[in-house]
C-alpha cells in the first residue's frame, strides 16, 4: 500500500537521494550543490520549504517539495519545486496521489494558483500534467542568476 505523508525529520537523506535521481533524469547531475544538512535545515528548521513523501513498506519512493510564493496579480500561490517518483513505481498511481495531495495543500493554504516548471523534452511529465487537466504555458521564458555562495 502506498502512503502519502508530510516529510519529517529523518526523511532528508531519502529525499536528497531522490533529488539526485531527478537531477540525473533531467540530465543535470552536476547542478546539485545542495547538501543533506542544508536540506534538513531548510525543510525542518527554517521551514523555507515543505515536502510530502510517498512511501511503500517504509521506503520513500517519491516526493513533492513545495513552498509558498506570491503573484502580484493573484496573491498567495504555491510553487511545486520538485516532484519525482522512482522509475520502478511510475505508472502505478503514485504520482497522481502526490499531485492530488499537493492540490489539497494549495487549497488548504488558500493559494490562488499552483505553479511548476517542466522541461520541454520531458514528454512523460507533460503527458502526466495533461492527464490531470492542468494548464501548460509555453509563452514565458524562465530567467535565473546562479550565485556561487
Amino acid at each position: 500500500m502506498i502512503t502519502i505523508r508530510k516529510a519529517q525529520i529523518g526523511d532528508e537523506t531519502a529525499i536528497f537521494q531522490l533529488i539526485k535521481e531527478l537531477a540525473i533524469y533531467e540530465k543535470a547531475p552536476a547542478e546539485v550543490s545542495n547538501t543533506i544538512p542544508e536540506l534538513k535545515q531548510h525543510l525542518f528548521e527554517e521551514q523555507l520549504c515543505s515536502a510530502i513523501v510517498a512511501s511503500k513498506n517504509n521506503e520513500i519512493i517519491g516526493f513533492a517539495l513545495y513552498y509558498t510564493s506570491y503573484s502580484t496579480w493573484k496573491g498567495k500561490c504555491l510553487y511545486l519545486e520538485d516532484f519525482y517518483v522512482k522509475q520502478e513505481y511510475r505508472k502505478l498511481g503514485v504520482g497522481s496521489l502526490l499531485f492530488k495531495d499537493i492540490i489539497k495543500i494549495a487549497e488548504k493554504l488558500k493559494a490562488k494558483r499552483l505553479d511548476w516548471k517542466v522541461l520541454d523534452w520531458n514528454d512523460p511529465a507533460i503527458d502526466f500534467y495533461k492527464k490531470h487537466k492542468t494548464e501548460l504555458d509555453s509563452q514565458w521564458i524562465s530567467g535565473r542568476i546562479t550565485f556561487n555562495s
